[in-house]
């Protein structure tokens, strides 16, 4: 990669990050402990799709951080890990499923998806393991610690994978150039 091309990965990664941002704080729903469904997720998954994995996971890590410290709610440090900057870097995963200019619609649509479900999953991982050790006292009493953080963090999470992949489909389908990268 020549320092032009860096330079601009390293622009998008920081404009999509601050995109990100703001956009985490457009909350459609909110969990009464923490969780809530934004737009946050489609910024980085446009950088992870444009610009693979490393990028993908710059953008995310970035963004965790920067939630982290504009707002976010801290029990332990490592909980403060899972849940902002693992969670969030782990988005860039979508990378996996880069999405080309040449591809056909079909293909691109199931890259998005997959791509999509994947990185959310490791991000539902990171907030499950966050559940489990640091919030198992908000399960409910005879409920098994580990179904009730994967209900209450899927209950969010999965909605807010299948708006992003909406928002994705939209924007490939209206400005591809914002989600494929030219070979």
């Amino acid at each position: 990669m020549n320092s032009s091309t860096r330079l601009v990965t390293m622009l998008e990664v920081a404009i999509m990050t601050a995109v990100a941002a703001v956009l985490d704080k457009l909350t459609l729903f909110e969990m009464p402990n923490g969780g809530s469904i934004t737009l946050v997720m489609i910024p980085i998954a446009a950088v992870s799709f444009r610009r693979g994995v490393k990028a993908g996971l710059s953008c995310g890590l970035l963004t965790g951080l920067l939630l982290l410290i504009t707002g976010g709610y801290v029990v332990h440090p490592v909980q403060a890990a899972l849940d902002y900057p693992i969670a969030f870097a782990a988005l860039g995963l979508a990378g996996l499923f880069r999405i080309r200019e040449h591809y056909a619609r079909k293909w691109k649509a199931s890259l998005a998806g997959f791509g999509l479900l994947f990185a959310g999953a490791f991000r539902l991982l990171s907030h499950f393991i966050s559940g489990v050790v640091f919030f198992k006292q908000y399960a409910p009493a005879g409920q098994s610690v580990y179904l009730y953080s994967f209900l209450y963090n899927v209950t969010y999470l999965l909605p807010e994978v299948i708006i992003s992949f909406v928002a994705v489909l939209l924007i490939l389908y209206s400005a591809p150039q914002l989600i494929t990268r030219q070979s």
